[in-house]
Formats: C-alpha cells, structure tokens, sequence
C-alpha cells in the first residue's frame, strides 16, 4: 500500500480495534457470570449455569444470516451503530432481571447481547480483512484479537471483584441449613444488587459509542464489486469462472465448521477454567481470575502473530502450528493434576491465540460478491461456544465423568479438525 493508502487505514483500524474491546469485555463477562449466576439465582449443576454461554453464543447460530442482510442493506456503518444500541439494550435487561432474581431474564438479556455482537461481528471481520492485503489479514485480525484479549484479560478482575467478594463464604452461608430464609433473602439481595452500576455503565457507554461512530469517517469497503479469484490463483491455462452460488465455495463451510470448533475450544479454555479449576479444589475467590491467566496467554500468542505474519510464517503455517500446541496442552491438562493442569487449560489461549485470526481470511477468502453472505456463515460458528460447555456440563453432571476426562473427549477433537483445516481443508476449491 502507498503512504496514504496506509494512512487512510489507520483511523478505521482503531475504530475497529475499540469494537473488538468491546467485543472482548462482553464475550468473556460470561466467565464471571457462570459461577455468579449459579450463586445468585441457586443453581443446582453447572451444566444449567452453562446456559450462560449458550445463550450469549447460539444468538450467532440465528441471527448471523439476518445481519448480513441487514449490512447489505445499510452499510458497515450504520451496522455498527445499530448493534451498539441492541448491545445497549441487552446491558439494560440485566437490572430487571437482577431485581426478579429471574435467570431466565438474565438469559434473555445475555441473549439480546449476543444477537448484538453477531451483527457487530458480522461487520468488523470482513471489514479489517478485506481493509487491506488479505495476505497480512491474519496480522490486522492478531492487532483486533489484542484488543479483544486485553479486555477478556482485564473484565474477570473487574466484573469478578465485583460479583464474585467473598464468593466462598457467601455460598457457604446460602448453602448453611442454619441460615435462616431472612437471612438467605438478605445475602442474595446483595449478591444481586451488585449488577446494576456496572451494566447501566456499560449501557450509557455502548450508546456514547455509537453516536461517535455515526460522526466518525468510517470508509465502506465494497466487497461486490471484487474478484471471485485472487489474482495469482490461476494456474496457466486456466480461464476463471464466475461463481454463481455460495455453495461453490466449500472452504467456506470447512472454515465454518473450523470456527465452530476453535470457539467451542475457547470458551472451554476462557469461561470453563474457573469450573475447571473448582472441581480441582481450588477455592473460588481464586478460580474467579483463572479466565485472566487464559487470555494473558491469549495475548502473548497475538503480539507474537503480529510479528511473524506474514514476515516469518504464513497464517496457515500459523493455524498449524497452534492446533499442534492445542493437542499437546489438551493431552498434558489430563495427565497433570492441581495447579499444573490447570496452567495447561489456560495455556490453551496460547494456542488459540492465532486461530481466529487464520482461520476467518482462509474462510473468506476469493469469497468476492459472496463475502458478507460467506463472512455471516463464518460468524455462525461461533454457535460452537454455545454447544461444547453444554457437552461438558453433561458429561460430568449427568453421566458422572471425571471432569478432566470430561474436558480431554470435549476438546481435543476440536483441535485435530483446526489441523486438519490447516494442512488441508482451507485449500479444497471447487472448479467451476
């Protein structure tokens, strides 16, 4: 790119980049809401406190497809604005929900907040891969993903030193056939009132930042005026065809399917490891910060992406790379116990650090015309962080599996399919 091509990108990168922070603030609050949930509205398994990530991640699953035709349209921009406000809205959802002590309400809420993200998501990674070279899309996509991780590193320390204080002793209490229901009514209305400053906050700055997007010069990108085909695809002799259907694209749905699988692996690392970490013995005023250790390896997989992509390695080589790491922390999490087992689950942020941002251009990529309809696909599998912990939550809850064994059938499949993608599922084309 010349200078003031450069230039011109910059200033929608960094727009961008605070998306991406708020994507990261709201995704991993699921964390810290999973055991305070399950305190607050007296729940009896974790497999029903894990509704809380079905609800935020299924949202994709149903409401990708119905962005993309909202995007088309409107516009990237006016996208971005009309997610804010939705996001805004589900934020508010939590304070009647935290008065009625209704989890179903919190999950609506959650919910609100998914279908929220899945437009904004919808809109910002086709938007920073395609903003400039798709070779060097996996480095944009590694700068997002630190400003993603950051606020996933961060939101645990917050949200779990304001929901979570004397966790331990509170559900001990709750959970002490001395209490009397006074007494338990009491505590659970302070464990709940904990929930209205931070999400009124987060409502009235979701709504700030979306009227600064309206006067922001965010450029549009066109994608369908590009080519189907790459130039430098073509091998000699070979005349182009223009795709006609988006089912002409099957590393587009073997991307998908990647996505589905690298999330649900994600959320087990992130929002799980508390879980994880409890079922060890590890009390849960510590296990409340366990996600931070996850998305600090997280980070430094992302800075290290920034570096070498694509001066080093290729994104694919990358994704390779990280799915051989997310094999070994797998294998390595069951075969320790303790503190160490679980420094293996968080270090599977390390090798999930540059998956997404490998994964979503290999997807999408020559997708041209098709790119938002393809980018929607994409952001439906992320429906997979929806489904795995419920998975889990079975297996251990109600088959009685031993939760690191539980944890080693539910991941490691993830990781041989990203390899899989890596070596071979990305290249599969069709010819006509």
């Amino acid at each position: 790119m010349t200078n003031q091509t450069q230039k011109s990108v910059i200033s929608p990168i960094v727009t961008i980049g605070a998306l991406f922070f708020i994507f990261g603030f709201v995704t991993w609050a699921n964390s810290t809401l999973i055991p305070f949930l399950k305190i607050a509205c007296g729940l009896k398994t974790d497999f029903e406190a894990f509704l809380v990530t079905f609800a935020s991640y299924i949202a994709y699953f149903f409401l990708a497809l119905p962005s993309s035709w909202i995007l088309k349209k409107l516009g990237f921009k006016n996208g971005i604005i009309i997610g804010l406000l939705i996001l805004a809205f589900g934020s508010l959802i939590f304070i009647p929900a935290a008065d009625s002590r209704s989890f179903g309400l919190f999950l609506t809420g959650i919910f609100i907040q998914g279908a929220a993200l899945s437009l904004l998501q919808t809109a910002s990674n086709p938007y920073i891969s395609i903003i400039g070279p798709i070779e060097s899309a996996a480095k944009r996509m590694s700068i997002m993903g630190l400003c993603n991780k950051f606020a996933g590193v961060i939101v645990p320390i917050i949200m779990g030193t304001i929901f979570l204080k004397n966790a331990s002793a509170i559900e001990t209490k709750i959970n002490d056939v001395a209490t009397t229901f006074a007494e338990r009514e009491v505590l659970l209305e302070e464990v709940l009132g904990r929930v209205h400053t931070p999400y009124i906050v987060l409502a009235i700055l979701f709504t700030l930042f979306a009227v600064f997007i309206k006067f922001t010069n965010l450029p549009e990108v066109d994608v369908d005026k590009e080519d189907e085909v790459l130039a430098g695809e073509l091998n000699a002799g070979e005349v182009k065809v223009a795709k006609t259907s988006i089912f002409q694209f099957p590393h587009l749905f073997l991307g998908a399917f990647c996505i589905f699988v690298y999330v649900a692996a994600e959320v087990m690392a992130g929002d799980i490891i508390g879980v994880y970490g409890k079922s060890l013995g590890i009390s849960a005023d510590i296990t409340k910060y366990f996600t931070t250790l996850t998305l600090g390896s997280m980070l430094v997989g992302y800075v290290i992406g920034i570096i070498v992509i694509p001066k080093y390695i290729t994104q694919q080589f990358a994704l390779k790379i990280c799915a051989i790491l997310g094999v070994i922390f797998v294998c390595a999490s069951y075969l320790t116990h303790g503190y160490t087992s679980v420094i293996f689950v968080g270090l599977l942020g390390l090798a999930n650090s540059l998956m997404w941002p490998a994964i979503f251009p290999l997807g999408i990529k020559g997708l041209g015309k098709f790119t938002k309809t393809g980018s929607a696909i994409m952001v439906m599998g992320i429906a997979g962080g929806a489904i795995w912990p419920l998975i889990y939550g079975y297996l251990k809850d109600y088959l009685h599996m031993d939760f690191q064994l539980a944890f080693f059938i539910s991941v490691l499949p993830c990781y041989l399919y990203i390899w899989y993608f890596a070596v071979l599922g990305h290249k599969v084309r069709t010819k006509g």
